[in-house]
């Protein structure tokens, strides 16, 4: 016993017994809140110390890891839990609960305000209007095509950049990062197919007329130009080659005028000013579809990730700029985590991103309360069934569920786990600054997990 406690009995005065009973109280409640739960023994702690602290793989590279029992809410285990790593698109995490808040049950598609008989409408960061992978949005359509007068699109509440701050410029020809916007249309990408039973095939159509022939040694097979919306393929290779790939498009307000007009075989005008604050504006909405988030996640779609930011602005500012949304988020959401993450983008794209294993271990657990555990598993990639993890973590049924982080050299694990014994644990494993490939990591995360699943 400390000496601290020791004193409460070195007192000058006699005690009455319910005076002395509540001391009794407080030192039993003292030594239970101190103790780890009786199936984290000693020799458990040894065990896991060993794989953590003595790996030879993790010992040569910048590791976190924090292991954490809601039921009794204690840590059980944690190294070097409370430093900084790069999340990599662990952040989406962050997203996700950031649009389980704000964003609620449903979505939405477009506001409009009407001036007579003109309709002027523009986006909410909705990334589902006319995108091919998604039916939901179609509302939105019918109201642009069916309007009976002129039709306007404004873009004066996108006060946000087409790239978040610490991405990769050179990156822009890449899906994994494709521009921002307040009305996404078709994804803001231009999917180019061909397989066997498909001559090559481009979507949106209109697009096609921006494809170009070149055979020049500096491009791949297919490619864009940087400031414009000019496609290249090599086509002396397109007859052997299968193709499914989409590359972003430039989103300007050019190219969004020709392809609504193209879309909805109708005239629609660009509106430069900020409409009338007088006129009442109207909200299209639809219901919030779990396939989204399980693109989110599952996938790890930084394009869905970083919409759903510019709508949670939208929601709470009437305007699309991620940076406030995040602001709103850390003061308002996660004012109580143990370290204040450094938070850019809602993709995890972001260089400039650093959290902890400890505080992405508390976000899982206040995640895992505001939702059924059901639902909650069903969004997550599981181990070796599905998502970004669907070749590792196997096991019979699935016992990992969890968001995976990946830039160059970090490789980070944060989730849940289902331990053999029926418990459900939350974990966070953060990796950086490897320089032999990630398979050695995940190699070595995978026994540490299989233990954790067995042994707790």
């Amino acid at each position: 016993m400390s000496k601290k406690v020791k004193n409460i009995f070195l007192v000058s005065k006699p005690l009455n017994k319910s005076v002395c009973w509540l001391y009794v109280v407080a030192i039993i409640l003292l030594a239970t809140s101190c103790s780890t739960p009786s199936f984290f023994s000693r020799k458990n702690y040894k065990s896991l110390n060993e794989q953590l602290a003595q790996s030879n793989v993790f010992s040569k590279i910048f590791t976190g890891f924090a292991l954490y029992d809601p039921g009794s809410r204690q840590f059980l285990y944690q190294q070097e839990a409370d430093k900084y790593y790069t999340p990599a698109s662990n952040t989406k995490l962050f997203t996700f609960y950031t649009s389980l808040n704000i964003l609620k049950d449903s979505l939405p598609l477009v506001d409009y305000v009407l001036k007579e008989d003109t309709l002027i409408f523009w986006g909410t960061g909705n990334p589902l209007f006319l995108h091919p992978d998604f039916k939901e949005g179609q509302e939105a359509f019918d109201l642009l095509k069916d309007h009976e007068g002129p039709v306007y699109y404004s873009d004066h509440h996108f006060k946000d950049a087409r790239f978040g701050p610490g991405w990769a410029w050179g990156d822009y020809p890449y899906y994994y990062q494709v521009e921002k916007s307040a009305l996404p249309l078709y994804g803001n990408a231009v999917r180019f197919v061909q397989n066997d039973s498909i001559k090559l095939r481009i979507t949106p159509s209109l697009l096609a007329n921006n494809l170009k022939d070149s055979t020049a040694e500096n491009y791949f097979l297919l490619s864009r130009d940087e400031p414009s919306n000019l496609f290249f393929i090599d086509s002396t290779r397109l007859d052997t080659q299968q193709i499914d790939r989409d590359i972003p498009f430039r989103h300007q307000k050019e190219i969004v005028l020709s392809l609504l007009q193209d879309t909805l075989k109708r005239k629609v005008y660009y509106y430069p000013a900020v409409p009338d604050s007088a006129l009442k504006v109207h909200r299209l909405k639809t219901g919030f579809p779990d396939t989204l988030y399980r693109r989110l996640l599952q996938d790890s779609d930084n394009f869905i990730a970083e919409q759903l930011m510019l709508m949670a602005s939208n929601e709470l500012f009437g305007y699309c700029e991620t940076r406030k949304a995040i602001e709103y988020a850390k003061d308002s959401l996660l004012a109580d985590l143990p370290q204040e993450p450094i938070w850019r983008d809602g993709s995890g794209l972001s260089r400039y991103n650093l959290m902890t294993p400890e505080s992405i271990v508390k976000l899982l657990e206040m995640i895992h309360q505001s939702m059924p555990e059901e639902r909650l598993f069903s969004l997550l990639p599981a181990g070796g069934q599905s998502g970004t993890i669907r070749n590792w973590y196997s096991g019979d049924p699935p016992y990992v569920f969890a968001k995976t982080g990946t830039l160059n050299a970090k490789h980070c694990l944060s989730g849940y786990i289902k331990t053999q014994s029926g418990r459900v644990l939350i974990f966070s494993f953060m990796n950086n600054n490897y320089i032999s490939g990630s398979a050695p990591v995940k190699r070595e995360m995978q026994k540490v997990l299989e233990w954790i699943r067995v042994n707790l």
